[in-house]
């Protein structure tokens, strides 16, 4: 290998080992404490189904990291809006379902659109937080990319809000944050918010979060 090429980086989040066959036997059983009669045609696989489901929520795609060098040397914002998330509340084990924004300020090199989506993937695919995954995502960037601003936005839907206790339907939860110019600069930061929400209420400050109905 040339001198001074760079290697990308093998990415992938590797769960502790997965037993199928134990996950549908707890399934099952879980169903039956809860009353829930798995004789019929319709319940008799659904131990197995709901093992397999949660097996591939928790599973995240291995991916490459590939980086460029920013030879023009562009300097302006680059903004990946609605980048799909899909997670699983660590407190009930209920989905959260919605979109991130992710932009950053490039320095020396620039990465490849999708690994943005591939990032938000790898972070989002295990028990979570909203709040935890969106510094997650923000600083994992900063270390990996050594951009000069970084700025992540994720809005949700929280089922353990809407299909249970408050039952608020239809809320949503937004998360920000911000590294670098982003958060030391406030035009840079306001031009982040207004390119990744349109206009949309935002978060105003490092890793706030507010609920909107």
């Amino acid at each position: 290998m040339s001198p001074g090429v760079l290697v990308p980086l093998r990415v992938g989040h590797e769960p502790g080992a997965v037993d199928l066959v134990a996950a549908e036997a707890a399934a099952g059983d879980f169903l039956a404490a809860l009353g829930i009669e798995l004789d019929g045609e319709g319940l008799r696989g659904t131990p197995g189904r709901m093992a397999r489901a949660y097996a591939e929520m928790f599973r995240a795609r291995p991916f490459d990291l590939t980086t460029f060098p920013n030879d023009e040397g562009y300097d302006e914002l680059v903004v990946a809006r609605s980048l799909p998330v899909l997670s699983v509340c660590e407190h009930h084990l209920l989905p959260f379902v919605g979109v991130a924004h992710v932009g950053y300020l490039p320095g020396e090199r620039i990465l490849g659109l999708s690994k943005l989506a591939r990032v938000v993937e790898h972070f989002a695919r295990r028990p979570q937080i909203q709040e935890r995954l969106t510094q997650q995502v923000a600083d994992w960037l900063h270390t990996q990319l050594s951009p000069r601003g970084v700025g992540v936005v994720v809005e949700a839907e929280h089922l353990c809000m809407t299909v249970r206790g408050v039952q608020a339907a239809g809320s949503t939860t937004v998360t920000s944050a911000l590294h670098g110019e982003l958060r030391a600069n406030a035009a840079s930061r306001a031009e982040f918010f207004a390119l990744a929400l349109r206009g949309e209420p935002a978060g105003a400050g490092h890793g706030a979060a507010e609920v909107a109905s």
